[in-house]
C-alpha cells in the first residue's frame, strides 16, 4: 500500500475537473424491503467461513509448490493461476472480518491472519478500522473516506496507473513491514508517519489514520510483529541464499498477481462518480456495483460475496454466504421501476470501459 499512496499522492492528486453527482433521494421502500426481507440471513455460518477459508488457503499454498516445482513452463503457469484464484479468494475474507460481530465466529480473526494476513503481509489491521469508515453515512465518498476516488473524474492514465501500482505492492509491503517498522519504533516522528500513512488499504492519499486504542492496539501489535518477523525471514532468505531467488520470485509474482486482480476488482467495485459531497442510502447504494448471476465469472474475480457489492453497501451486516439469497428476494419482491435494479451490470469489462470513458469525458470537460 507504500507505492499506491505514494503514487497516487504524486501523480494522481490534480483530477480533472469534477462533475458534480445529482442528489439523488432515499428510495425508502427498497430500504425498507431491504431490512425486513433479509431478517433472518444474518447470522453467519461458522461452517461456511472456515470450510472456505481453510481450502482456499490450502489450494493456494500448495498452487504456490506446484509453481516452484514444476518441470516446464506451462505446468509453473497453471500451477501459479490456480493459486491466485485461490490466494486471491484466501485474502479476500479480510472484507468479511471488518463486518463480523464480536464473538460470532471465535478464532476466525486469529486463524485466518496466521494463515493468510501475516504470510501475505496484508493482516487484518490493515483494513480493521479502515474500512468502516467506507460504510459511514456521512463519510462515503469524501475526503474522510479512506476507500475513494473520484476516479471517474479524475485524469484517463488514473485508471491504469491504480491498477500498475498494485504490482508493486508485494515489494512496498515488505519494505513497510521489515524495514520501517523497526525504524519507526527508534525514530518516534516516522512512527507517527507510519501509522498515518501506510498502515491502512487505502487509496485516497489525503487520508490520515488514527493511532490504535484498547484492544485494538494489542491486536494491531502482535500482527505487525508477526508481519515484521515474516518479511524478515522473506529478506533474509533471499540475501543469504536460504530459499532460491526463483522460488522467493515466483512467490512474489503470485502474490502481486492477487493484489493486482484485487485493484481490477476494486475499479468496479463502485462508478466512483461521487465529487466529495455527502450522498443519501441510495445515492451511495447507486454509486456501487452488484454484478449477479448468470455470469460465473464474477465468483472468480469478485469472491466471497464481493459480486454483490452494492447490496452489501445495502446490507453490511449480512454475511457474504447469504448475499446471494438476499439479492433473489429483493429482485422479486421489488418492483421494475426500483432503484435496486439501477445497481446491477452484466460484466466486468463494460465496466472498466465505462470507468476509462467516464475519466476520458471528465478530462474533456
Amino acid at each position: 500500500m507504500l507505492a499506491m499512496n505514494t503514487l497516487v499522492d504524486r501523480l494522481s492528486a490534480s483530477p480533472a475537473a469534477p462533475m458534480p453527482k445529482s442528489a439523488i433521494a432515499d428510495d425508502m421502500a427498497m430500504i425498507r424491503a431491504a431490512s425486513e426481507l433479509t431478517r433472518d440471513l444474518v447470522q453467519p455460518s461458522a461452517r461456511i467461513y472456515w470450510t472456505d477459508m481453510l481450502v482456499s488457503a490450502f489450494v493456494g499454498y500448495a498452487g504456490i509448490a506446484a509453481a516452484i516445482l514444476a518441470p516446464s513452463t506451462v505446468w509453473m503457469l497453471v500451477a501459479a493461476v490456480i493459486s491466485v484464484i485461490a490466494l486471491y479468494r484466501a485474502g479476500s475474507f479480510i472484507h468479511e472480518l471488518t463486518h463480523i460481530r464480536k464473538n460470532a465466529l471465535p478464532g476466525f480473526r486469529l486463524g485466518w491472519n496466521i494463515l493468510v494476513g501475516v504470510p501475505m503481509l496484508i493482516p487484518s489491521f490493515m483494513y480493521e478500522g479502515i474500512h468502516s469508515l467506507h460504510h459511514n453515512r456521512t463519510k462515503y465518498g469524501t475526503v474522510e473516506d479512506p476507500e475513494y476516488l473520484p476516479l471517474a473524474l479524475m485524469k484517463p492514465w488514473t485508471v491504469p496507473l491504480f491498477v500498475v501500482a498494485a504490482a508493486f505492492a508485494p515489494l512496498a509491503l515488505v519494505f513497510r513491514y521489515g524495514v520501517l517498522t523497526p525504524l519507526s519504533f527508534l525514530i518516534p516522528p516516522l512512527r507517527k508517519i507510519v501509522v498515518e500513512r501506510y498502515s491502512g488499504m487505502i487509496i485516497n492519499p489525503m487520508f490520515r489514520r488514527k493511532p490504535p486504542e484498547g484492544e485494538f492496539r494489542r491486536q494491531w501489535a502482535w500482527q505487525e510483529g508477526g508481519a515484521w518477523a515474516w518479511s524478515t525471514l522473506l529478506i533474509a532468505a533471499g540475501v543469504f541464499g536460504w530459499v532460491p531467488l526463483r522460488a522467493l520470485a515466483i512467490f512474489g509474482a503470485i502474490a502481486a498477481a492477487t493484489l493486482v486482480l484485487n485493484q481490477i476488482r476494486t475499479l468496479v467495485a463502485h462508478l466512483w462518480e461521487n465529487d466529495g459531497a455527502v450522498l443519501t442510502v441510495t445515492g451511495q447504494f447507486l454509486d456501487s456495483v452488484n454484478v449477479p448471476p448468470p455470469g460465473l465469472l464474477p465468483e472468480l474475480w469478485a469472491p466471497v460475496g464481493l459480486r454483490y457489492h452494492a447490496l452489501h453497501h445495502l446490507l453490511p451486516g449480512v454475511p457474504y454466504h447469504s448475499l446471494a439469497e438476499a439479492h433473489r428476494r429483493l429482485k422479486d419482491a421489488l418492483p421494475a421501476d426500483s432503484q435496486y435494479h439501477g445497481a446491477n451490470y452484466d460484466s466486468l469489462p463494460k465496466l472498466v470501459i465505462n470507468l476509462v470513458a467516464g475519466s476520458a469525458r471528465g478530462a474533456a470537460a
